[in-house]
Order: C-alpha cells, then structure tokens, then sequence
C-alpha cells in the first residue's frame, strides 16, 4: 500500500499533541528499550535519525551522558520542539534527510531510528546513507512495529475512523506505521546495504499511562491520521475523535489503556 503526501507531514499541532499523548503510550517503553541495547554497545559518537520529538535522543542522553548525540529530523515542526525541551548539554539538533546525510563518511560509532524507516520513501538509499556514515565497526538500531493487528491502540482507533467513514476509510495506521513489518525482508535490504552481522527481536510491551481519550486525541489529532480525516471534511475529526474514544473505552472497560503493542528492533552492523 503506496504511501499518501500527508503521511508524513507532522505540521500544525500535530507535533504536540505527538509528543504529549503519543509518547507515553507507544514511544517512551521502546525509547529506554533501544537506549539500554545503546548503553551495552558503549557509543561515543551517535547519529540519531528521525528523532522526531526527541523522546529516544533523551532516552540515550541520560544512558550515555559522555555521548555527543546528532539528533535529526526532516520535519523541522518536531526539531523545534524537541530543541525547546532539551537540557542535555551532548545533544545538537539538526534538520536532515535520513536518505542524504549530511555528515562524513564513518562519522559515528551508533546510527539509531526509531519508527522513522516506515516513512522513508526510498528505504534501500536510507540504509545505504546510514552505513557510509557508520564507522567500519559501528552499528544501526532500528525498530519498526508489527503489524496493526498485534497493536491494539492503533487497530481499535483505525476501526472507529472507518465506521464513520466507511465509504472512504482513512489507511494511515495501517499503510505506513504498520505496513512495514516483515522482518526478512528488512533484513535482505539491510544486506543489501552493505550490513553483515544483522539480528532482530519482535519486543512485545504494554501500551499504557494515559486515558482512552489522551489515546484517541493523540492518534486522531497527533498523527498525520488527522489530514487524512481532514481531507474528508474537516467536520468528520470530531466524530472519529469521539468514536475512536468510545471504541477504547468498550475494548478496554473504562477510562485507563492498557492495550498490546508489538514492534521488531534491529542490530545491523
């Protein structure tokens, strides 16, 4: 399933209501999964791709204190904000396409994405990209999720949004966060590369710490799932909103979520 324009523009409001609802839900648990596999590898140099907010760069900032950490994103809506609210005297935040990096070749000791590939349009070059600015002994982390199906907050909100637009149901959950999720494959792009020694882990956590509608909120208006349903009618965001707050609050049994998520997170090197 191709990708749509709006899927990656995190514009407007939507990188803080991202950072707010989204990252305690799905991004912090895996955030200090990858910083601890971070901290086993000892890195001085690190490249951070997609870095979005900044949830996974302060993750690593406070694993790795003595670390210099390159934090970029192609969005400069999401630098901004996570520039604002980085005390970490080794972070340098930068805007930069994850498949032209501007930076030397074998720069840094540790590349880390994640849940940014999905994004990518040309995913082989990306990979490439992150090899020739590795060290000949560095490592890439990355981690894409599973498929929708095996992550509860997204599939439920991905239901509501087709039962009130049926005709016409918005595919972005499902098309690129999750339509990224076969891992052999991944691994042969990864070889193709130039990458050798890779090995991956499907890493099941909990989805929890906010509300049914924090999770509502941060999918339907934190996400580029809100272009989607706006371009549909900018009227027909309240109604998912308030459908994908009923769909979680019957799945779930009240106000608290506490649904499965599943992601596979790569070592490459």
């Amino acid at each position: 399933m191709a990708q749509n324009e709006t899927d990656t523009a995190f514009v407007g409001s939507i990188p803080e209501q991202y950072d707010r609802f989204l990252g305690p839900l799905f991004f912090v648990p895996y955030a200090q999964d990858v910083a601890a596999r971070a901290r086993a590898i000892g890195p001085r140099r690190i490249l951070e791709i997609a870095a979005g907010t900044g949830i996974v760069t302060r993750a690593l900032a406070d694993a790795l204190p003595e670390a210099h950490i390159e934090a970029t994103d192609l969005n400069e809506a999401m630098i901004a904000l996570a520039r604002a609210r980085s005390t970490a005297p080794g972070v340098r935040w930068s805007t930069a396409d994850a498949m032209a990096l501007p930076f030397d070749d074998a720069r840094f000791d540790l590349a880390v994405c994640q849940f940014g590939v999905m994004f990518f349009p040309d995913r082989a070059r990306a990979y490439r990209e992150a090899r020739r600015v590795l060290a000949p002994e560095g490592t890439y982390l990355l981690s894409v999720w599973d498929e929708i199906a095996h992550n509860d907050v997204a599939q439920i909100v991905s239901q509501a949004a087709a039962t009130v637009l049926p005709d016409d149901p918005p595919q972005f959950l499902r098309r690129t966060p999750h339509g990224y999720a076969d891992p052999a494959a991944i691994e042969g792009e990864l070889r193709a590369a130039g990458f050798t020694r890779i090995a991956w882990e499907r890493v099941p956590k909990r989805s929890r710490g906010i509300t049914v509608r924090e999770a509502a909120l941060g999918l339907v208006e934190g996400s580029p799932l809100r272009n989607e349903i706006a371009a549909r009618g900018p009227d027909r965001l309240p109604e998912v909103l308030e459908a994908a707050t009923r769909a979680l609050r019957e799945a779930f049994g009240g106000d608290a979520v506490d649904g499965a998520m599943c992601a596979y997170v790569f070592t490459a090197s």
